[in-house]
Parts: C-alpha cells; structure tokens; sequence
C-alpha cells in the first residue's frame, strides 16, 4: 500500500496497520472465497487510484447499492483513500426511494451488485452527473456498467489526498420509516471511537472470527468494518439475512463472535434445525436495535450456556453505541434480572443524562429525553443544517428516545418519546407492556401503539402474534396484562395477527405501520 495520510486519526491508518501486523491472516470471507489483510490492502488500495481515475475527488461521493459484499467492504477504506465519502444505500427501498437517496448524496460513482442491475440502470437514467456506475460482479460488467474487477486491474498509480479526522468518512442514510430519510455524517474520529470503545467492551481479541450478519448500510455493521482493522479481525459476510445459512457459516467458518437484533435472534432459537448444528464456537453475541423481550433473552442464556451476551443501545448519530449491558450482567440470578430489563451503562467514550422538555437535567428515577455527549456524535445531518441544529447543541445529541436513569447508572428505555402514549392523562410507556406480553408462552412476538380514543385520547393497543398452533383469545391477553400490571397500562384491545409484525431494514418492528393498519394513521 502507497501511503501519504499524515492524519492523527484515519481509517486508511487502520488498514495500512492492520496490513503490516497481519498481512498472512485472513480479512474477509465472502461467498466461499477468503481474502488475506494483504490482498484486501492491495484491491482497496487499487479501487482507491481507480476511482480517481474516474473523476473522484476530495469531498466527492461514492454509493453503494448491493447486498453485503467484500467489494462494500473495500469501499469503505477505498473512498476515504481517494479523499472521497462512502455513502451505504439501502437496498431494501423502493427504486424511487433510492433515487431520492442518490439525488441527496450526488454521488460521483455508483457501485451495483450483480442482484441490483435494473435497479443501477433505473438510478442511472435519472441521475445523468454520474461519471460511471461500476459491476462488482466477477463475470464481465453489463451493458452500460463498468467493471469492478477491470477497474482494479487497470488502476494507473496517483497522488490521493486522503482524508481524516474529522472530514466527513462515510454517510448513512436514517431508516425513513416516518418520512424522508436523513443522511447521517460520521467522521474519523467518530468511527475510531467508536471501534476503540467497543475493544474492551466486548473483550475483543486478536484475529477471532466475526459474522457480518446486519446490513452494510446500517451503522450497526456498517462500523463494524472499521473495528475489525483494530485486531485483525476475521470478517465472514453473510450478504442478507438468512437463519439457516447463519448457522451454516458459524458451524463452518467457526465463528466466534456475531451481531443480531431481537427479531433474528428469535428466528434462530426457534429454527427446527437449531440444535442441529454446532454452535459452540460462538463466544459472545451483541445485539441491539431494538429492547429485547426479556422472555427470549432468558430463553437464549439457557439455550446458548457457553455464550456471553452483551447489549448495546444506540443509534446512526452516535457512531452508534451508547450503552452496553456488559455479560456480567446477563445473568439469571434472581438478584439480577431487573438490570435485564435495562440497556446498561454509558460507555466510556460519551456521557448520558436525562433531560426534561426545556433541555434541564433530571433526577435519578426521573423519565425524560436521553441525551448523549461524546466524541462518537455525529458531525451533523448532511445539506440539513435546520435538522441539525435541532437535536445538536453545545455539544449535546438529543436522541428522541425516552428513559430514566437507576442509582448505578443504567439506563432504562421508556420508548421513542412519540410512541408514548398518552392515556387519560396518565404516561404509558409500550415497552413495559410489551415485556410482560412477550412472556406470555404463546406468544411469538408483540407490539404495543397508541389509538384515538374519543373518551382517553389514545387508548392502548397491543398487536400480537401467536405461536404456532396456539389458540388465545383477545380477553384472556387482557386478562394476563390485567394480572400483572396496573389496570390503566393494560390494552383496551388486541389485533392477533397470522402473519410476522412488519419490521424495517434493520429488523425493527414498524410501529408506525402498525398504527396505519389498526386506526388510519399516516405519519
């Protein structure tokens, strides 16, 4: 690799470091091939000269529409070579949302997987300043596209202007599912952070083997690529989320450590094959995105006994860990179950403290808005400086999200502050219903919204699907809430659904889609 980055903190840095320590080990396994921490050095070094070649310059924007890859992979140490910024696209949006998503960014390039091609074509058509949208595939590119593999092989040698600190690294576009997309800015400085925070959080050692099993334009494996330089990690990339093939590759590839959110995890302890295949390579999993039932997380600790569990909270803006509920804490002694239901502690590198609706710090116990101060806050929303200036100020992100803080400092979500529900004047928070309903044991997975109600304003609503062959009524699921929590938090109704609860990209239950099939809703 040609280095000319002088930069106190660089993800190039980290590669090129991780290159000289380990150039013999393997980086990432991508569909049955391996790649070794030299080759990948080389092909992003290349792909970096290459889009040079094609008229990338410092600031300028490359997109990526494809499923996971060891060509997304390269990408994101590839652009900041060329003093370019990644910008992740979300293939799970419709063409017309992806185009909105490219009009925003103008990237110079455009990168199609071989699963994306009429999706590329459709992109191309309507954004005519595109210099040139790239084939990753390994056969020849088509008509229209040039070809990843060609480019690298054809890169002449030049002088690049590398970027650092705290210039714009990459560009994750927000999830959308209330209205458009935001594009989130996260720096040098806010990924290395964030990667050097999550070392001794997750115990991490050296070369172990790391599933990449969430999407690439989620920051919650998006940055998982930067860390993995830090200990010369082994990155197998599992291109979409399949249950079965997760467990094939950690049985294969003998995985150590894997990322899952609520809903995957689910899919996997309840998969027919599941004791069918060895898992007990695994060392640790984390999961977030979403609170975890503590039903499945108690199911999981008894299913999986050799695995240490770690939750993490957080979000795109802060890089994007917040807290951690570290594996000493996941126990099931009966001392420690209540911290179960929190989130953990802040981590080391960003504050957390509660605020009420003038932005004043609260007390221990006291519910209000989460805010978060650290070097792993964003740089700020991307051509949205009004945005911006709304959730960031003197340092402090306003997360949006509701909880309170116990006397040792953990954090407990109460739920989006707009997913309150207002109730007779009363505060019901979903997630506390939603944790006594996902121990009810013929439930599969629930919801709890808010629905107009002429008399209260809202009234509570749980949406619930059952498992298989189980028959409950609506009262009986009254009933079981009306046992166990006060009688103003309990749903006034029940929709019992066949069919999996809608989730979003990152597998997060879609509440405001929920609302829209219960009452009309359109938010």
């Amino acid at each position: 690799m040609v280095s000319q980055n002088d930069h106190a903190v660089s993800v190039t840095n980290l590669l090129e470091k991780a290159v000289g320590r380990w150039p013999d080990s393997p980086s990432v396994t991508y569909e049955g091939h391996t790649f070794t921490w030299q080759q990948t050095g080389e092909r992003c070094q290349s792909l970096a000269w290459a889009l040079a070649g094609l008229g990338v310059g410092v600031g300028d924007r490359v997109a990526y529409l494809g499923f996971n890859s060891h060509w997304c992979f390269e990408l994101f140490f590839a652009s900041p070579m060329a003093g370019a910024i990644t910008v992740p696209v979300n293939f799970r949006l419709s063409v017309d949302e992806m185009v909105d998503c490219i009009r925003d960014a103008e990237p110079t390039v455009l990168l199609v997987d071989p699963h994306h091609i009429e999706q590329g074509r459709a992109i191309s058509r309507e954004c005519p300043w595109l210099k040139a949208v790239v084939y990753t595939g390994d056969e020849s590119a088509p008509d229209g596209f040039l070809s990843y593999e060609d480019l690298l092989k054809r890169a002449e040698k030049s002088d690049l202007q590398q970027s650092g600190n705290d210039d714009t690294l990459i560009i994750f576009y927000t999830g959308g599912t209330t209205g458009r997309s935001k594009g989130v800015m996260l720096t040098h400085i806010n990924l290395f952070t964030n990667g050097l925070g999550g070392l001794s959080l997750y115990n991490t050692v050296e070369r172990e083997t790391h599933l990449m099993a969430g999407p690439m334009f989620h920051t919650a494996a998006g940055s998982r690529v930067y860390t993995a330089t830090m200990m010369g990690t082994h990155t197998v990339i599992l291109s979409k989320f399949d249950v079965l093939e997760m467990m094939t590759l950690v049985e294969q590839y003998r995985i150590n450590t894997m990322q899952l959110v609520p809903t995957t995890l689910q899919l996997m302890v309840d998969h027919p094959q599941f004791a069918e295949f060895d898992l007990s390579s695994l060392r640790m999993i984390t999961y977030g995105a979403a609170p975890m039932p503590v039903a499945l997380l108690e199911r999981a600790l008894t299913l999986l006994p050799g695995v240490s569990f770690a939750q993490s909270y957080g979000m795109t803006e802060a890089s994007p860990v917040v807290t951690v509920l570290d594996g000493d804490d996941h126990s099931l002694e009966a001392r420690r179950l209540p911290r179960l239901e929190s989130v953990g502690r802040s981590v080391f590198h960003n504050h957390v403290r509660i605020v009420n609706e003038e932005r004043q710090a609260l007390g221990v116990g006291d519910v209000g808005e989460i805010a978060v101060k650290g070097a792993n806050i964003m740089k700020g929303y991307w051509r949205a400086p009004e945005l911006t200036a709304a959730v960031l100020q003197d340092g402090w992100y306003y997360t949006g999200d509701s909880g309170y803080l116990d006397e040792d400092g953990y954090l407990f979500l109460v739920g989006r502050i707009k997913d309150m529900i207002v109730s007779g004047g009363e505060n019901v928070y979903p997630i506390e219903i939603e944790n006594i309903l996902s121990r009810h044991p013929d439930i599969s997975e629930c919801a709890v919204i808010g629905v107009p109600h002429e008399k209260w304003g809202e009234s509570v609503h749980a949406v619930v699907r059952l498992k298989d062959d189980a028959v409950v009524s609506e009262s009986e699921i009254i009933s079981y809430c009306r046992e166990r929590i006060a009688h103003y938090k309990c749903p006034t109704g029940v929709t019992l659904m066949a069919q999996p609860l809608p989730v979003s990209a990152v597998n997060k239950i879609l509440k405001s889609e929920l609302r829209r099939m219960i009452s009309g809703d359109a938010e």
